[in-house]
C-alpha cells in the first residue's frame, strides 16, 4: 500500500509490528510494542580523487548500512518472540521479513516499512525496582539487511 499523502503529519503513537515466519506454523506474529526506533539507512559515501584532478574531493556511492531496529514493549507473557531467540541462540538463526506498519487515528493503515531477513541480535529483559511503578519493559533488537518504505 502506497503511504497516504496529507496536510496534517500522523502521531507516532498508533502503529504495529508483523514478523513473519517466527512461529512454528509460519503464521506472522504481531506485537503490541510501545516503542519502534532504527528505522534507518545509510549509504556510506567514498571519497575519492586523483592527483590530475582539481582540489576537490569526488564522492562515490559506498556500501548501505541498515540500522538494527530495537522494539520494546510491556511484558504480557507471550513467548512467539522469545522461542525465536532460543532458536539464534541455540544456533538456529531464523532470518525473516517483517513489517512496522504506522497507523492513522482510524487505525488504518497509513505507512509501512518492511524489512528483509531480519533476526534477533539483543534482548534486555526488565529492570525491577520494588520502588517504582511503572511497567515491566523488554527490548527485543533485530538486525536486518534491507529497510524499504512499502509503495
Amino acid at each position: 500500500m502506497p503511504p497516504v499523502i496529507r496536510d496534517d503529519p500522523y502521531a507516532v503513537y498508533n502503529f504495529q509490528v508483523i514478523v513473519t515466519n517466527v512461529s512454528d506454523d509460519g503464521v506472522a506474529v504481531s506485537g503490541s510494542f510501545n516503542e519502534v526506533s532504527g528505522l534507518e539507512l545509510e549509504i556510506a559515501p567514498i571519497e575519492y580523487r586523483t592527483g590530475s584532478e582539481d582540489v576537490t574531493m569526488r564522492k562515490l556511492t559506498g556500501l548501505v548500512k541498515y540500522t538494527n531496529i530495537t522494539l520494546k514493549r510491556g511484558i504480557t507473557g507471550h513467548v512467539g518472540f522469545w522461542q525465536w531467540i532460543v532458536e539464534a541462540l541455540n544456533g538456529r538463526v531464523r532470518r525473516t521479513s517483517g513489517s512496522i506498519v504506522m497507523l492513522d487515528e482510524n487505525r488504518q493503515e497509513a505507512m509501512r516499512w518492511n524489512f528483509d531477513r531480519g533476526w534477533p541480535t539483543k534482548y534486555t529483559g526488565p529492570t525491577l525496582s520494588a520502588g517504582k511503578n511503572e511497567v515491566a519493559i523488554e527490548t527485543l533488537v533485530l538486525a536486518v539487511e534491507r529497510l524499504a518504505i512499502a509503495q
